[in-house]
């Protein structure tokens, strides 16, 4: 009897678990939203200065692998849905298929390996995220590059590279540094269990 009290009270425990985990998705989902419209564009290049990279950072070290990938994916299907969730306001389909949509689809992928990253370490300090944020960055520029250089066949590796990713290293550094800091302060996972 007491055996199974104790499972039943495990399985409830962990239902509110999965529930907060789904709340916080949805709320990481609405905060990578309601940052992206402040945008700073650049003349030479399409993509602009946001802030979105920060949420997908912090998603994926604060949820977990699944559930901060979960975030993003909610993100971008609601975007592409047509809600002006993306930078500057811009949403639909076209937005995810067009020249700076690999930036978007990679959010969920980022945030899922910082996720993992993170989980290998049993007490994560400061400097596991870091590493776990530098690992994310680095795919959401491989894969928005990537995806730019295929909608657009006419850039060069090299165009893309002045233009798509290197004007963005410092500040992506300044916000991959808040989002490790934050992470690493606010331990999310206690207000989960």
């Amino acid at each position: 009897m007491v055996k199974k009290k104790i499972e039943t009270g495990d399985k409830k425990n962990t239902q509110q678990s999965n529930l907060k985990l789904l709340v916080f998705s949805a709320l990481f989902a609405a905060l990578t939203a309601a940052i992206a419209p402040f945008k700073i564009p650049l003349g030479f290049t399409p993509v602009p200065i946001t802030l979105q990279t920060l949420a997908v950072l912090m998603s994926g070290a604060m949820l977990g692998p699944y559930y901060g990938a979960l975030a993003m994916i909610l993100y971008v299907v609601v975007g592409a849905l047509g809600l002006p969730v993306f930078a500057g306001g811009g949403s639909g389909i076209g937005a995810v298929l067009g020249p700076t949509g690999g930036y978007l689809i990679s959010y969920f992928i980022a945030a899922f390996v910082i996720g993992k990253v993170v989980q290998m370490r049993k007490e994560p300090k400061y400097v596991d995220y870091v590493v776990a944020m530098v690992a994310g960055t680095l795919i959401i520029y491989l894969l928005g590059a990537s995806w730019a250089m295929v909608v657009l066949p006419e850039l060069t590796l090299t165009a893309v590279l002045a233009g798509w990713v290197f004007p963005f290293i410092i500040g992506d550094t300044i916000k991959l540094l808040i989002a490790a800091y934050i992470a690493n302060t606010v331990k999310l996972k206690q207000y989960l269990r």
